[in-house]
């Protein structure tokens, strides 16, 4: 069924409606200038959004390639119930995790030994310093984002990947079960043991913190 016109226009109440119409209807009628005006705009945050998930500079720009690629191609039927910034934002998203199932499979490294560690008794064995009992508040106060995502790139890609659309780039559960072909319980999953780990491999790094 045809889409109706109120359907196909973007919500004014959202932040950037009015130039988002504006620039939904030049780009509808074929306007290059448009499509550059686009890409200027947005391709910045999609080429950081394909970086933090591909971990390399060339994957990235081809990544963000395909991803206007397909932007253009699906724009009719964008609804434009969202933001535009939104909406290129999922397609940068699949675009990266395309181009990562597409690289020649390796054997990752296991996310065990960054788990808790528990004794015959169960009881828990940290690996290094005590457990803190709230360490991303440590981190912002010491402002040490950059460790963060230096510690999130060392997670197998299985997990990485997961924690980031979770956690960084803001994807409810469903989303990123639909994103990477999971089921919900698996997602739930491969978040909490990347959490577990991300926590492991930031404990050395907050001691005396």
């Amino acid at each position: 069924m045809a889409r109706s016109a109120d359907a196909r226009r973007v919500n004014p109440e959202s932040p950037h409606g009015g130039e988002d119409t504006a620039l939904l209807a030049r780009l509808r009628a074929g306007d290059e200038a448009a499509f550059a005006d686009l890409v200027r705009r947005e391709g910045g945050r999609m080429l950081a959004v394909a970086k933090r998930i591909l971990r390399s500079e060339d994957d990235a720009h081809d990544a963000l390639q395909d991803a206007f690629l397909a932007a253009f191609r699906h724009l009719p039927e964008f609804a434009g119930d969202a933001r535009l910034s939104t909406w290129l934002h999922r397609i940068a998203i699949n675009a990266a995790l395309m181009r990562l199932r597409s690289r020649r499979r390796r054997r990752e490294d296991s996310i065990e030994p960054l788990l808790p560690q528990f004794d015959a008794d169960g009881h828990f064995n940290a690996p290094g310093p005590a457990r803190r009992a709230d360490p991303e508040t440590s981190l912002e106060d010491r402002e040490t984002s950059s460790l963060v995502r230096a510690c999130i790139d060392r997670l197998p890609d299985s997990h990485r990947t997961v924690l980031l659309l979770r956690d960084i780039e803001g994807l409810d559960t469903a989303e990123t079960a639909a994103a990477l072909g999971l089921g919900i319980d698996a997602v739930k999953m491969r978040l909490h043991r990347a959490r577990q780990a991300l926590r492991t491999l930031l404990e050395p790094h907050l001691r005396g913190a």
